[in-house]
């Protein structure tokens, strides 16, 4: 196995790292390292949880060390840009812990704070700005902050930020920052819209890959209970959550107004629970997020954007109380467990009006999902694998399915007990709205950072409601 004293660090990062308890570099470390240290633009295709930020941190730091330059005021040496607040949060606060023996300065910019504050920090100029693109260009509007100097740019989440609509903004911060630079671009999919970004702000680039796009990381196991409704979801919930008092779990909404409705109705009937949307000031979020990482609260409820970034070991299971419109949005949701070699387990929820979506993901992650419970909705064909079971082995696949034995019972952390998991048959579809075409995206604007939650686009989906009686119709998200 690869020591990180193999990648052409110096022995002041690499004491860095032994002082930090970093033993072997991660597999896109490994490969990443070497390659930006050759100045090379690079794609690294990998999950969250995979060390991405020591991959890209690590060369940038020990460049700027190097090359001896000082940067002026307002002026920017290397930027990294990052979709939402919280992942701007993780990724500045692990590079201040490898800049720690160094004289280089960092600063992070996202909505929600003072920008007053912000503005003032800039003042002296800034060896790496890790920022979200809106606040960004807020504080360029000001004069605050000039891009004239930058050597480096890094797009991390760089799906996310096209998902978010942020690709004009993308467009308008790459206008200022010299043609002369190096470009690295993270993402855990590569869609079209990634490899068309890339072409326009990449040279020559190398591609490194750990996790193949729309696969699962490792030891995740994967379950699906397929139910009526919103009441069914909320009673199998709880029951998982009873049945695991010890887990640690994170529950997916589409939107803001179900996430906090959920979280207040977990809370009334004794859980201790914690939400972070787009609704919620920065303050909460930090509050929630620390609430949840000390084990405080054992149950984070959140929207996509809000939990994007989210690096928490121990994370035990991921549920999808309800199933993302976009097929790429599941595998990011459910890398929030078996993080750092850790296994986990992925639960989601299939009402009637979800079978399609249920269908898509399969078919991106070339696996059939586990059925915990219920009767697959008849009607849509099955997903057809179209790159072998990612699922490790716990799903089979549709042309080794055969007939359907007898529906295994439920245990307590949510898979079925007995002597295996039935891989999901049949699909229906009832009348669901399509899956958002992820290669022909609605142009959203700038997409920017406000109190409401960078990111936070206010689109979450239709507002529905859960508990007892019938969801009632709502005013859209």
């Amino acid at each position: 196995m690869t020591n990180f004293n193999e990648l052409g660090l110096d022995q002041q990062i690499l004491a860095t790292l032994t002082q930090a308890g970093y033993e072997k570099p991660t597999p896109i470390q490994a490969q990443a390292i070497p390659l930006v240290l050759a100045g090379r633009d690079l794609i690294g295709l990998a999950q969250t949880g995979t060390g991405k930020t020591a991959a890209f941190g690590l060369p940038i730091i020990q460049q700027l060390s190097k090359d001896g330059k000082t940067v002026g005021p307002h002026g920017v040496r290397a930027l990294i840009l990052a979709p939402t607040r919280e992942l701007v949060n993780q990724i500045a606060t692990n590079l201040k812990n490898f800049m720690r023996k160094t004289p280089l300065r960092i600063n992070m910019v996202v909505g929600g704070v003072s920008i007053n504050r912000q503005q003032q920090n800039l003042l002296r100029g800034t060896d790496i700005l890790v920022a979200t693109p809106g606040r960004l260009l807020d504080l360029i509007s000001r004069r605050a902050v000039t891009l004239a100097a930058v050597t480096h740019l890094v797009l991390d989440e760089a799906d996310q930020m096209l998902d978010l609509g942020f690709i004009h903004d993308l467009k308008k911060i790459a206008k200022l920052i010299p043609a002369k630079r190096q470009t690295l671009l993270f993402s855990a999919t590569m869609p079209k819209a990634i490899s068309d970004l890339a072409k326009d702000y990449l040279t020559n680039p190398e591609k490194v890959e750990v996790t193949p796009p729309g696969k699962a990381a490792d030891k995740i196991e994967q379950y699906v209970h397929f139910v009526g409704g919103k009441n069914d979801k909320t009673a199998i919930l709880k029951e998982q959550l009873t049945a695991n008092p010890d887990g640690r779990a994170i529950v997916f909404l589409r939107t803001k107004h179900g996430a906090e409705k959920l979280a207040k109705h977990l809370e009334q009937v004794g859980y201790s629970v914690a939400s972070i949307h787009g609704n919620k000031s920065q303050g909460q979020r930090d509050r929630a997020l620390k609430g949840f990482r000390d084990g405080e609260v054992a149950v984070l409820v959140a929207t996509d954007v809000a939990a994007r970034g989210i690096d928490i070991p121990g994370v035990s299971h991921v549920y999808n109380y309800d199933l993302p419109e976009v097929p790429d949005a599941y595998v990011h949701r459910i890398g929030r467990t078996a993080r750092a070699g850790r296994e986990g387990i992925a639960i989601a929820f299939c009402a009637p009006d979800e079978a399609k979506l249920l269908r898509d993901i399969e078919r991106l992650m070339g696996i059939s999902i586990a059925v915990a419970s219920g009767e697959p909705h008849a009607g849509v064909a099955p997903a057809r694998p179209a790159r072998g079971n990612n699922n490790g082995g716990r799903g089979r696949s549709d042309q080794a399915r055969g007939p359907r034995p007898p529906r295994p019972a439920r245990g307590h952390d949510g898979k079925p007990s007995g002597d295996g998991a039935e891989a999901a048959g049949g699909r229906s579809e009832h009348g669901n709205r399509p899956p958002r075409n992820r290669n022909n995206r609605p142009k959203f604007g700038h997409g920017r950072d406000n109190a409401g939650g960078q990111g936070e686009r206010g689109n979450e989906g239709r507002k529905r409601g859960f508990g007892g009686g019938r969801p009632q119709r709502q005013n859209q998200a």
